[in-house]
């Protein structure tokens, strides 16, 4: 029996990638951060989910085809998919990235897992205690704190960045997406699903990138742009969605929701040891008000 057939190996399996998902995302807050005066925010995420969706249907080919009814019919679902987990959470952070760092990325990115709880409750019924209510609103004051710098009775004072509100948006249609995956059933599998996504997001991310590609000042393409590229589709683009989605398959939604809260650990160390980033007093008072937040907010 193969040793993903096998119910106790899958969650084997999804317990460990849990692990080192957010490991394989940080790539792309380094990615993120690089990408400016290198290559465009849509051309790059053009780039990552072409290149990891040509490698994902090449594997998933026998799958797709046998299947090809039932993907072509659920097209518009795909689409939608693509739309917010190739377009928004994608290019937007690329966007975000141009005037926000890459520790902010990651700990505005890890109150994704409270929407996700939120979600659960309005689209799949699930109950939800004061103790999760209370949870959502510590992890939020988190977010808002890192926004805002810290400076709470000095809101007139703080230099507001453009980033941080394109972030905050990638962060809210992530759990969209994260929920809709688990609320739409497919006959496909995470590999063969994950392609058929790929392949909505190129559709959707296609005439943005063109509009960037003929603008007279975009930068010229370079080995760089090509390593950009690569590093994003292989690393956060093939492996963390695909773990996320088949992890997400065996453990649940707001299960495997909880490895969001290693991301800023993850991201925070990467953009310290790769971009030289210093961690400031609030990305820690942000983090001590996210992380309990965000447990209380996916406990039972």
């Amino acid at each position: 029996m193969s040793l993903f057939q096998n119910a106790e190996s899958r969650t084997r399996i999804a317990l460990w990638l849990m692990w080192i998902t957010p490991a394989l995302w940080s790539v792309n807050y380094i990615v993120a951060r690089s990408a400016p005066g290198v290559i465009e925010p849509h051309m790059l995420a053009l780039g990552r989910w072409a290149l990891a969706g040509v490698i994902l249907a090449f594997v998933a080919r026998s799958e797709l085809w046998r299947e090809r009814r039932s993907t072509l019919a659920d097209s518009g679902r795909y689409l939608v998919l693509g739309t917010l987990g190739m377009l928004i959470c994608g290019a937007w952070v690329y966007q975000g990235a141009k005037t926000t760092s890459a520790i902010n990325i990651a700990l505005i990115y890890a109150a994704s897992p409270v929407l996700i709880a939120l979600g659960a409750v309005v689209w799949l019924g699930e109950r939800f205690s004061w103790r999760q209510g209370l949870g959502v609103l510590v992890a939020m004051a988190g977010v808002f704190h890192v926004v805002v710098k810290g400076q709470w009775l000095s809101l007139g004072l703080v230099q507001w960045v453009a980033g941080d509100a394109w972030i905050v948006v990638a962060m809210a249609a992530w759990a969209v997406f994260a929920l809709l995956q688990k609320k739409w059933s497919t006959p496909l599998g995470s590999t063969a699903r994950l392609a058929a996504i790929c392949m909505g997001g190129v559709i959707v991310l296609l005439p943005f990138s063109l509009w960037e590609f003929l603008q007279a000042d975009r930068p010229a393409w370079t080995l760089q742009a090509t390593a950009l590229v690569v590093a994003a589709g292989l690393l956060p683009g093939i492996g963390a969605y695909w773990a996320y989605g088949f992890s997400q398959k065996v453990l649940g939604a707001s299960r495997v929701a909880a490895s969001m809260y290693l991301g800023p650990l993850y991201g925070g160390l990467a953009a310290w040891l790769v971009l030289g980033e210093a961690m400031g007093w609030h990305h820690i008072m942000g983090a001590a008000l996210i992380l309990p937040g965000i447990y209380m907010a996916s406990k039972r």
